[in-house]
This record gives structure tokens, sequence and C-alpha cells, in this order.
């Protein structure tokens, strides 16, 4: 499929390398683009968790990586932060704490969270100096391109709705619901 096809799309497929939080066959989905360093990502942070808490298993979200060095420096290091504690399991703990913390995005802050996380620090400095997930990152960011994303944060939200009936109400509702 052409770059011109995809930005065509409301939203895009999901992909077996996606960070999903929920069932992909729920009511709502939400694929976010976002830097973990950026403000309005960190913003963005707290309506998809309020949003998780108030639709619960009605609810998914899809995290994609769109780091923006350029503004934000330690955006790209993070990221493969995130990806080194996904690769021991534990990406959804960085992705919040890195969220949590963004104030702090300096090397040895970095680290100091993989040791909260009791990952294997060792690793994660090795991910880091070889940059092994650059490649996982770039897939997120060359997909961000293709449906026409700019800058984080970038949200698609499908709603998984059969038939036309009360289709409007439906998208209608969840927009201002997420307000």
């Amino acid at each position: 499929m052409s770059d011109d096809n995809l930005k065509g799309q409301l939203t895009p497929p999901l992909r077996p390398v996606d960070h999903i939080r929920g069932a992909p066959t729920a009511s709502y989905v939400v694929i976010e683009y976002a830097d973990f360093q950026c403000p309005q990502s960190g913003k963005a942070y707290a309506t998809i968790k309020s949003l998780h808490s108030r639709l619960g298993d009605r609810f998914c979200f899809v995290f994609r990586h769109f780091p923006q060095p350029l503004q934000y420096p330690q955006s790209k290091k993070a990221a493969e932060t995130a990806e080194a504690a996904a690769a021991q399991g534990k990406f959804w703990e960085m992705h919040d704490l890195l969220f949590e913390q963004q104030e702090a995005m300096t090397d040895g802050d970095l680290i100091n969270y993989a040791h909260q996380l009791g990952l294997n620090v060792e690793q994660v400095l090795q991910d880091l100096s070889t940059h092994v997930h650059e490649a996982r990152i770039q897939a997120d960011i060359e997909s961000a391109y293709g449906y026409g994303v700019e800058q984080a944060p970038t949200f698609f939200i499908g709603i998984r709705h059969q038939g036309t009936e009360d289709l409007e109400a439906i998208v209608l509702k969840m927009l201002q619901g997420s307000s």
C-alpha cells in the first residue's frame, strides 16, 4: 500500500509489534503516536489513563513511538529505554514511569528507572549503547509518516460498531467523554 493510500485510512491497522493495553476487539481503540519527553504527550497520558479507567474492558490503547529529538533531546533515548524495558517484559511499567517523571530524563534518570523497575540494568545499558531497538522505533516513525502524522501526540480513534444504527450518537458520546 502506498503512503498516499495510507493517509486516506482513518485508523491504522494493528501490527504484531504494537504495544497494546486492552483487547484489540474492544469497542474503543485508540492509537497514539507520542514522545515521552513532549509535554503535550504527557497531558495526553493523563487523558488516556482516565479513559481507560472509565471505559475498562471496552477500551484498548495502542502506543507507538514518535520521538522528536530536535525539540526534545532525550526523546529518542527515552523511546529506546522503553523498548529495552519491553524486551524484559516491562514496557507498560516503563511507559507509565517515563510519563509520570517527564521532567527527569537525563541518561542517569533513565537508568535509575530501569533499576526501579527491577530490570537487568546491564542489559538495558548494552541495548542503549548498541541501539538494538532503533529499528523498532524507526518502524513506528515511518508508520506515522505514512499516516500523515507530523507531531506528537497524534491519535487515531477507531470505534468498533456494527451497522449504522446510533453510530453518530456513539461517536459524539465518545468524543464528548474524552474532552
